[in-house]
């Protein structure tokens, strides 16, 4: 996964004191998700890793759950606490609802960015860690961290009115292009 791959780099970058790895199925991160990663670990030399978050609006939150019903396994959720350290992430829309929300509505479901920022010493120990079960169910490498009781701090980013979509299935290419070309999918 791409927290091992690295975990295997830094080896290689002695002087590196934060490293950030942005996923490939995240070709729609804005800069500033990122911006927001390296200044919230730098505002806290403490911080060990951190992942952005992003509140869902309606229309994001309709294509999670759409999915989920259709049987595909698309993008991420996290629920954290109030100091936005992660309870858990998954592949379902966590925390259930059973709500249809509209335009505008406050959505209390917050989409999980495949982008992490960590401490070199926080990818060595999950490498140390191995594999855990909750991480091979969800197929969620960030699992991990929380089975080994290391926290993952959730930074809460704004998409500043853009649509912000993952390559999950084969249905997302057409909502990316679609942002691309400048619809809103």
């Amino acid at each position: 996964n791409g927290t091992e791959r690295c975990a295997e780099a830094v080896a290689h970058l002695p002087d590196a004191d934060l490293i950030v790895n942005l996923q490939g199925d995240a070709p729609l991160t804005p800069a500033w998700f990122v911006e927001a990663l390296i200044d919230a670990m730098r505002a806290d030399p403490n911080m060990q890793m951190a992942t952005p978050v992003l509140r869902c609006d309606a229309q994001p939150y309709a294509s999670f759950v759409e999915d989920r019903q259709a049987g595909r396994v698309g993008g991420t959720t996290a629920v954290f606490d109030h100091a936005g350290r992660a309870l858990y992430f998954s592949k379902e829309v966590i925390p259930f609802t059973g709500k249809t929300y509209g335009a505008g509505e406050q959505v209390p479901v917050f989409h999980h960015v495949g982008v992490y920022a960590y401490r070199p010493a926080a990818l060595t120990a999950y490498m140390d860690w191995g594999p855990c079960e909750l991480e091979e169910l969800e197929g969620l490498e960030q699992l991990r961290f929380l089975a080994n009781g290391a926290p993952v701090n959730c930074i809460e980013v704004d998409a500043r009115g853009r649509v912000f979509r993952e390559l999950n299935t084969p249905v997302d290419v057409a909502r990316i292009v679609a942002v691309v070309m400048g619809e809103n999918p």
